[in-house]
Formats: structure tokens, C-alpha cells, sequence
């Protein structure tokens, strides 16, 4: 009774909360207390019992778990709180019409009935959420595409597919190189979620503009815009509607579910506790800032300076390749709020190198990885891990890897051109037993596990992971 005499949010957000010590804790206040404190009680809620107690790893349930706002918000109006969750942030802006049909009520079920995964997700959604709706926000697109990476890489960076689609947002190489997503050996934007966000949402709006329409601007991208375009040609010609559902018969089966599988998340966003989802509170706040460096610095080392762990840091900043950022003051590296401080501060009192790699050019046959790794005071193990050179092959004449530093290259950085130009190509290690078989050659470990590539216009399927 206190609570509906003080809150009036839509029944199905009071549904949202409950945990049964909070309810005690309501209810055990006066009737005389304000609604401003009511509602800090309310956001102070435990966030275990959110995720129903779902298994997630160290990394996301530190992403989940945001500090509780501070005591002086009671201070603050009401009105302020409107949007205090960035699920709710996401709520208020949908804008695309919404389907109703098999394939929805299919894939309603289907996420439903997969609560840990749900977690998992939005664990690690929880790092990159907020920017996504705020950038949506600026360029007034609906917020809802914000969910978009749920159905294109589960919010993973590290997603590849088989036609080589990369990041949260799953671009191609060529589509990425269209929207000038840098990818050479040291860095792939595709995977970077502030680039890639920024490219994605390009992209989406430009498809929005050529068909005036979200659904079929988003089976473009999933399908290509030629082949929607062919699709709409051909209803047109047969007097046909050309509406996403009407097309629908003409895509391919991923295309024809994708549409769908946004609206299913998007029901389950809009009401969770109708569908028994329980999503994990993500605070309507940035949960990273981006810090400028000035030189070149070792991932492990960054990481150390804003007292992280390393797949925390990789977490953030997933499109550097190797263990080495370079491309001095224009790159920048993303932290959570409060170790961008402690950043600053172990930095300003680093007095070693940040950086403990240069490049290496190969000339010939003769540098073998052994005689790299005794040159360089390593050893081939180290060589191969650090710029991903498969076990049985051998660096041809022309490559540019990683080696440890010298006293000679101590404090120089890696030049810009060496970042832009570097390549590596490799083949079979001339010590193994062959029968006469031409030498295989072989490129990164990135590049072979390529499918073949697809363009934003090819007429074939872009294929997930």
C-alpha cells in the first residue's frame, strides 16, 4: 500500500523487483518517508538475486556489479531517476514497428527459456550498453537497435564468424574498410567497440535512408541492400507488397529470422517479468572513459597501471592484436571510470619503459625463429605467442614481426608507417618430413581462419557466429 501510495512507475517495473529482503525493508518504512529516499532504497536493491543466481564468470559479474549511487543522491529530484537503468533508457526510445508472428513467438521462447545465457550476455553487454544508447540517442535513431549485437555476436568482440565478420557488430572486411575501420597487423577497428559503433550505426542509418523503412534497412545488413533491393524489385513486378513480412519468402532463412529474433529480444526487454527473465541492473552511466597515451605500451602493462586484470583490459580494448598498443597520442585506450585514476596516478610514477617490443623486418631463409629468439634474448615459444605464428611453419623473406626490445630501441616507438605497411606471410617449416609435396604457404593465424570475403553489396548471406 505505501509503495503505490508513493511510486507510480507501470505495475510491470514494480514486478521487476522481487527480492524478498527488499520488499521487508519497504515495508518496514514510514509512511512519512519521501519518495526520493523510497527510490534510493529501491536502486540500492542487491543485484545477485537479478540474475537469479546465474553461474557467470569473474569478468562479468564485475561488469554487473557498479558501485551503489552515492547517499546525496536523496537530495536529487524525482524526476531525475526517470531513467535509472539503461534497459529502461532502451524501453522509452523504441521506434521500430513491431511484428507479430510464429518466428517471434519461437524466439521469444527460445531466449526465455535460456536464463544463464541471457546473463552471460548481458554481462557483457553491461561494458558497452550505454555508449551504444547514447550514440543511438545523438543521431535520433530508435534505441532498440542498441540490442542489435544480441542477435549479430551475443555482445561478444572477440565473435568471428565464417565469412569472417568480426566484433559486437560483426563487419566484414570489406564492409569495415568501406567505413574506414582500420585492420593491418597490429589493430582491427572492426572489433574496437567505439569505431565500430560509430561505423555500424553509419551504416544503419544509410540503409534506413535508402529503403525508409528499419526493418528492411536492418535485413540489409544482414543480407546485403542488393539483394533486398532485388527482393522488393521483384514483388513490385508481380504487385506485391514489398514490407519486410510480405519480402519475407524471398531471404534466406537467417535473414528471414533476424527481424524476428530483434523483436523477441526487444519484447523481452520491453517486459521481462512477463517472459520470467530477470535482466541485470545496468546503470544508466558510463561505465568507461577514453584515456590519450602518449607513446607506445604493452597491454599487460597498461592493464597493471589501472590495477585490472589482463582479460578485463582486452575486455575494453579487444582490437589490439598484439601485446603491444601502438600509434602514439590519436590512439586511445578505454578504462572504467575509476581506473582511469588509478591509470594517471601509477603512470605518472612508472619509471620504467612502457613498452618492451619493436618490429623486426625478416631478410631471408637464414633467420630462423631459433636464431631470432637467441638474438633477441628469447625464445621461439615467446616469438611465436606474440605474433601468433602457428606451430611446423617458418617467416618468409619480407615479414615484419614482434621481437623484444633492445638497450638500442629502449625508449624509441614503433613508427607509424611500420604500423600501416606491416605483413607477414608464412609456410612450411623446411625441417619437416615432406614427400615431395609443394610448400604450403600460409598467413596470420587470423587471415587463414578467414571464410571467403563478403562485401555490404555481395549477393550472398553474411553468415554469424
Amino acid at each position: 500500500a505505501f509503495f503505490a501510495a508513493t511510486y507510480t512507475a507501470p505495475l510491470s517495473s514494480v514486478l521487476q523487483f522481487r527480492d524478498a529482503t527488499y520488499w521487508k525493508a519497504m515495508y518496514d518504512m514510514t509512511r512519512t518517508t519521501s519518495i526520493a529516499a523510497a527510490l534510493v532504497l529501491l536502486l540500492s536493491a542487491p543485484l545477485a538475486h537479478a540474475i537469479d543466481n546465474a553461474p557467470v564468470n569473474a569478468l562479468v559479474s564485475a561488469a554487473v556489479t557498479r558501485p551503489a549511487l552515492p547517499s546525496a543522491a536523496a537530495a536529487l529530484k524525482v524526476d531525475d531517476y526517470k531513467e535509472t537503468d539503461v534497459w529502461g533508457r532502451i524501453r522509452s526510445g523504441y521506434a521500430i514497428p513491431d511484428i507479430s508472428n510464429s518466428l517471434v513467438d519461437r524466439h521469444v521462447k527460445s531466449y526465455s527459456l535460456k536464463p544463464e545465457y541471457m546473463a552471460r550476455i548481458s554481462g557483457r553487454a553491461s561494458l558497452y550498453l550505454f555508449h551504444v544508447v547514447q550514440e543511438l540517442e545523438k543521431r535520433n535513431m530508435p534505441t532498440e537497435l542498441a540490442l542489435l549485437p544480441i542477435i549479430e555476436s551475443a555482445f561478444n568482440p572477440q565473435a568471428l564468424s565464417t565469412a569472417n565478420a568480426a566484433g559486437i557488430w560483426q563487419f566484414v572486411p570489406g564492409t569495415g574498410k568501406d567505413y574506414d575501420l582500420k585492420q593491418n597487423t597490429f589493430k582491427d577497428e572492426r572489433r574496437g567497440v567505439l569505431a565500430s559503433t560509430d561505423a555500424a550505426l553509419t551504416y544503419l542509418q544509410r540503409l534506413y535512408t535508402m529503403f525508409g523503412d528499419w526493418q528492411l534497412a536492418l535485413a540489409a545488413y544482414n543480407w546485403g541492400e542488393g539483394n533486398v533491393q532485388k527482393a522488393i524489385k521483384k514483388n513490385q513486378a508481380l504487385g506485391k507488397p514489398t514490407d519486410f513480412e510480405s519480402l519475407a519468402d524471398l531471404m534466406p532463412a537467417e535473414t528471414r529470422n533476424y527481424v524476428p529474433k530483434l523483436q523477441a529480444v526487444k519484447n523481452i526487454v520491453g517486459n521481462p517479468v512477463q517472459y520470467n527473465v530477470a535482466l541485470p541492473v545496468i546503470d544508466n552511466q558510463p561505465y568507461f572513459t577514453a584515456v590519450d597515451k602518449t607513446s607506445d605500451i604493452d597491454l599487460a602493462i597498461a592493464a597493471q597501471l589501472a590495477e585490472m586484470s589482463l582479460d578485463e583490459f582486452k575486455a575494453l580494448n579487444p582490437q589490439f592484436k598484439r601485446p603491444v598498443i601502438t600509434g602514439g597520442d590519436r590512439t586511445k585506450i578505454l578504462l572504467p571510470q575509476k581506473n582511469a585514476e588509478k591509470f594517471h596516478l601509477n603512470l605518472a610514477q612508472f619509471g620504467q619503459a612502457l613498452s618492451t617490443w619493436t618490429t623486426h623486418k625478416i631478410t631471408g631463409a637464414k633467420e630462423s625463429i631459433a636464431s631470432l629468439a637467441s638474438k633477441f634474448g628469447t625464445t621461439p615459444e615467446v616469438i611465436r605467442q606474440a605474433n601468433n605464428i602457428p606451430a611446423q611453419t617458418r617467416l618468409k623473406a619480407g615479414s615484419t614481426i614482434l621481437v623484444p626490445k633492445t638497450s638500442a630501441s629502449l625508449h624509441s616507438d614503433i613508427a607509424e608507417n611500420i604500423v600501416d605497411s606491416a605483413v607477414m606471410a608464412l609456410e612450411a617449416d623446411r625441417g619437416e618430413k615432406r614427400s615431395g609435396a609443394r610448400t604450403q604457404r600460409f598467413k596470420t593465424k587470423a587471415v587463414a581462419s578467414s571464410g571467403k570475403r563478403v562485401s555490404r553489396s555481395t549477393n550472398s548471406t553474411r553468415k554469424h557466429r
